[in-house]
């Protein structure tokens, strides 16, 4: 064990047991409470003889969509806005963006140039977009600030909130000195047995900027990003955005709206998931247990991370495995972990 997990034994003990199934080699976790840090470290390995550190930098895939919150009015999409955008609700979601070999513009030009899903009234149907609508959205940004989306994730989230090792698209030269001091976490994809290597580290893949999945950071800087959440949008002092636009963010946009990706219902905040036990606790992806309140909202990454704050308990909570094993196991090791961080904490209700 690296770091300070001692006050989460039962969520060690879940993180180990993933280990031994196979399921990763490693997982590294935060977990603060009204700002207090409870839990910063890692267990297990990075790659075999290696052990994973609350230091190295991980790929958060899609539970970078939260960070970044556009026109293009062609080929029917004169109706798409970007609250269709933010709650999956658009009808773009099948396309081939071309990320990470072509450029931002050719990107852009190529999901301008789509046709909407067929039968899909903007609004009306939900599915979730895994990349086409957070490129859009990044324009969005770099249209209305001026600086392109890394550079003002830099300086307007990730600086004030001193996430100093966090990136969405790193330059080269970093990339190359987290690479020489080995501080790049490895995913590996554990359906597999053994192991394969997703080579998801790549240079192509780590410095080409892709707004909904390639996060790269410790997790405990992610959790500040939560942190600053659950305190309505102030973080050690410094407001970074009102409340009123937290509450916006992480409302219920969307509700009851069958998921045609996730084949499952689920509710929508303006990129944020709100927490959507009521819809089947055991079976409702992207999840945060059995204890998580219903002001819970967050966001995961392919079957590997989740990342989240409850409000109600003043928790902040970001975690990554680096294997990804089938679905089915994946959620059940979601569920067994967070489960454990509610206990661990005494904040587990009588079920």
């Amino acid at each position: 064990m690296n770091g300070d997990l001692e006050r989460l034994p039962r969520t060690v003990q879940a993180l180990d047991a993933g280990i031994g199934e196979g399921l990763h080699l490693g997982a590294q976790l935060y977990v603060s409470r009204d700002g207090e840090v409870v839990a910063d470290g890692a267990v297990g390995d990075d790659q075999a003889g290696v052990p994973l550190t609350r230091d190295h930098l991980m790929l958060w895939l899609s539970s970078t969509k939260p960070v970044g919150a556009v026109e293009f009015a062609q080929h029917g999409k004169e109706g798409i806005t970007l609250r269709h955008l933010l709650t999956h609700t658009a009808g773009i979601r099948m396309l081939d963006v071309g990320w990470p070999r072509d450029s931002w513009e050719q990107i852009l030009a190529r999901i301008c140039a789509m046709k909407p899903e067929p039968r899909w009234v903007p609004g009306e149907k939900a599915g979730y977009h895994t990349a086409s609508s957070w490129f859009v959205l990044g324009e969005v940004v770099r249209r209305v600030d001026g600086r392109p989306f890394d550079r003002y994730v830099r300086e307007a989230i990730f600086g004030p909130l001193d996430m100093r090792d966090s990136w969405v698209g790193m330059p080269l030269e970093r990339y190359l000195a987290y690479r020489q001091g080995r501080r790049l976490g490895t995913m590996w994809n554990s359906e597999k047995s053994p192991p394969e290597l997703h080579n998801w580290e790549t240079p192509e893949r780590s410095t080409s900027v892709n707004p909904g999945g390639n996060g790269y950071g410790p997790m405990r800087e992610l959790g500040r990003f939560y942190e600053m959440l659950s305190g309505g949008g102030a973080f050690r002092g410094r407001r970074l955005l009102r409340a009123e636009t937290v509450a916006a963010l992480t409302a219920r946009q969307r509700t009851g709206m069958r998921d045609h990706t996730f084949q499952h219902v689920l509710d929508w905040g303006l990129g944020f998931i709100p927490n959507s036990a009521r819809y089947g606790v055991d079976t409702v992806p992207y999840g945060y247990g059995h204890h998580a309140s219903e002001r819970a909202f967050g966001h995961s990454g392919f079957r590997s991370s989740v990342a989240f704050a409850d409000p109600e308990y003043g928790l902040a909570v970001a975690l990554v495995w680096n294997g990804t094993p089938d679905n089915d196991r994946h959620e059940r090791r979601v569920r067994a972990a967070l489960d454990a961080v509610y206990e661990d904490l005494g904040l587990a209700p009588n079920r």
